[in-house]
């Protein structure tokens, strides 16, 4: 994931940003599947060329254009009991422009996600056991400027170009998301 994406456009749908989506996937898929969640950062390429050139050698990143953006592993996460408890403790600092999460769930159709349990406990239970049930990795991103995109991995069809994209592909994760950056 060396090459960052460039400046965001207002509220909605972005290329770069999509384009950052898919990097981060594809990333993600390199590691295989059974992943825990990947939160990162994305900051802008010249700011973390200024502020941590180690870090930004590391990544191999040189100056691109501007505006450009570049996403940060934030390493292993603290111990959540959900995915939501986690992001509700989150608060970007300003430097940071957006955050994307890197997650694997389980997914059944809409039509059938209806009668799901209301309980967590009961509903993941209910999950794992549903014939319909489908592994899938959700790469989610979101930009201070409102600016989101989204892309889905099914295990069952694990390749690159059978990828879904979109931007409202999850809109509650992209909502929890974004709740991180707002000051």
């Amino acid at each position: 994931m060396t090459e960052p994406a460039g400046p965001a456009s207002n509220a909605g749908s972005n290329s770069r940003l999509d384009r950052l989506t898919l990097d981060i996937e594809r990333h993600a898929a390199a590691a295989g599947w059974d992943q825990p969640p990947h939160l990162f950062a994305l900051v802008e390429t010249a700011d973390l060329l200024r502020r941590e050139p180690q870090l930004a050698a590391e990544l191999g990143l040189v100056p691109g254009e501007p505006g450009g953006l570049t996403p940060v592993d934030q390493g292993e996460l603290p111990e959540h009991a959900s995915l939501d408890e986690l992001l509700a403790g989150i608060v970007w600092p300003a430097e940071v422009l957006g955050t994307a999460l890197a997650v694997e769930r389980l997914m059944v159709p809409p039509a059938v996600e209806q009668g799901m349990p209301q309980d967590e406990s009961e509903a993941l239970h209910w999950l794992a056991q549903h014939p319909e049930r489908q592994e899938v990795r959700l790469v989610v991103a979101v930009l201070r400027d409102g600016s989101r995109s989204a892309a889905l991995r099914m295990r069952a069809h694990d390749s690159e170009t059978s990828v879904l994209t979109g931007r409202d592909l999850v809109p509650g994760l992209a909502d929890a998301l974004a709740d991180t950056l707002s000051d």
